[in-house]
């Protein structure tokens, strides 16, 4: 069995991880953390009552070096490259859920804060698979992909020599509470959500530069507009893009996503709860002359960040890819 940690298990996507590393055949949950300790897992998480109830210890770096060869840090960003660098430095494995490591200096100091760990970030590989599977590898660090960013870029992908020069993509996304987390905020709070639907920093949200960074496009070309939507988990990006060749574009989604297990094209509309508490992406795409609709569903919590890191542990530890990965979505 190899030995893994959890760094910030007190949130939903801390939960999600230990959800699946319970029944993982090859990873064993053997270290569970976040900033106070003094606890236990289903004191933090009520639902693993009878199931787990291990101690949540206060994070510590020598600890972690002595008990695990791989840690997924559940963090806020600037929390996470504090513990990136020395637990790399001394010989651990990472998979970093936060945006520390998937933007460039420049970039990533634009819209968070100064980084402290510029040297790991030539190192680092970006953990979306259908990208970059070689490269994860032989990773010894990954930057796990926002939530936005893993459906805009999966939708966008098979299109991006069809699109028309210096036209702009246009994505409108929708996603569900949980992805602010669990601190509570006036934007989220329950009167506020309930029955209720808006868009929240349209233009300047700061996955945009990611998805255009990753996709290697002109920011001023992606023109991003996130909202929220009284559901607990999900998420639906509606990509428009303008095209010039003549070619049928669901026969090209299909071709470019023929061989990658967590990817299905829909021969309709997406919907969220297909793909709830599941690592898949449905993509469903519409033609009219010029312009494309790309329509495409994730599990914020889980495509969009627990169940796409323990994909990235996998192949970082020769497993896979696919070992202990839920395929069976929660409906009705």
């Amino acid at each position: 069995m190899i030995n893994v940690g959890i760094v910030g298990a007190t949130g939903y996507t801390g939960l999600e991880l230990v959800k699946m590393l319970l029944k993982h055949p090859k990873f064993h949950l053997n270290y569970i953390a976040n900033s106070e300790g003094g606890t236990t897992i289903n004191k933090l998480h009520p639902s693993l009552n009878g199931v787990c109830e291990d101690t949540v210890h206060k994070a510590d770096i020598d600890t972690i070096v002595k008990e695990c060869e791989l840690v997924f840090l559940a963090l806020p960003h600037k929390t996470a490259m504090a513990y990136v660098k020395p637990l790399i430095a001394k010989g651990v494995k990472v998979v970093d859920l936060s945006a520390d490591y998937r933007l460039t200096q420049e970039v990533y100091e634009e819209y968070y804060v100064p980084h402290t760990d510029v040297e790991n970030l030539e190192h680092v590989v970006y953990g979306l698979p259908e990208m970059f599977r070689d490269e994860l590898k032989s990773a010894k660090l990954v930057a796990n992909p926002g939530c936005f960013p893993t459906s805009a870029i999966l939708g966008m992908l098979p299109f991006l020599s069809k699109r028309q020069a210096n036209t702009p993509m246009i994505i409108d996304a929708k996603t569900g509470v949980s992805g602010a987390g669990k601190k509570l905020s006036d934007v989220t709070h329950f009167v506020n959500v309930n029955d209720n639907l808006f868009a929240y920093n349209p233009m300047l949200h700061r996955h945009a530069p990611e998805i255009a960074q990753k996709l290697n496009i002109d920011f001023d070309d992606v023109t991003f507009v996130p909202h929220l939507v009284p559901l607990t988990r999900g998420m639906i990006s509606s990509i428009y893009l303008q095209v010039s060749d003549d070619f049928d574009a669901e026969q090209t989604l299909r071709e470019y996503y023929k061989d990658e297990k967590n990817v299905r094209v829909s021969e309709n509309p997406v919907d969220m709860k297909s793909v709830a508490g599941t690592n898949f992406c449905d993509i469903y795409v519409k033609r009219k002359k010029n312009m494309l609709f790309i329509s495409s569903a994730i599990d914020n919590l889980m495509r969009g960040a627990s169940s796409q890191a323990l994909v990235n542990a996998n192949l970082m530890m020769g497993l896979d890819e696919n070992m202990g990965i839920p395929d069976i979505a929660y409906v009705p």
